[in-house]
């Protein structure tokens, strides 16, 4: 069965670079959407980026310039960039998937932008 592996989250100083990623296991998919999202402490979970077959990628207005969501060939992998980092980005991140008319949560990865 279909399962969403997330990796790539750390510690990293303000204004650095991190790389998240997110591969579906149990065969080769082609997803309608595929997504990061994250959560604050004390906030609701956000939309950070969406890469879909319909309307191509889309973005926060607080990453865009700095976040670049991608995928691969294959269509298993989602990635999400993140340069210039700043404090607020500080959550845990979530990948997203949809395929068909199911929808597909991983388990999550902290990310900590701290000096």
């Amino acid at each position: 069965q279909l399962e969403l592996v997330e990796s790539g989250g750390g510690l990293v100083q303000p204004g650095g670079s991190l790389r998240l990623s997110c591969a579906a296991s149990g065969g080769i998919f082609t997803f309608n959407t595929m997504g990061w999202y994250r959560q604050a402490p004390g906030n609701q979970r956000e939309l950070v980026a969406i890469i879909s077959n319909r309307i191509g990628t889309n973005y926060a207005d607080s990453v865009k310039g700095r976040f670049t969501i991608s995928r691969e060939n294959a269509k298993n992998t989602v990635y999400l960039q993140m340069n210039s980092v700043k404090l607020e980005d500080t959550a845990v991140y979530y990948c997203y998937a949809k395929l068909d008319l199911l929808n597909y949560w991983g388990q999550g990865t902290q990310v900590t932008v701290s000096s």
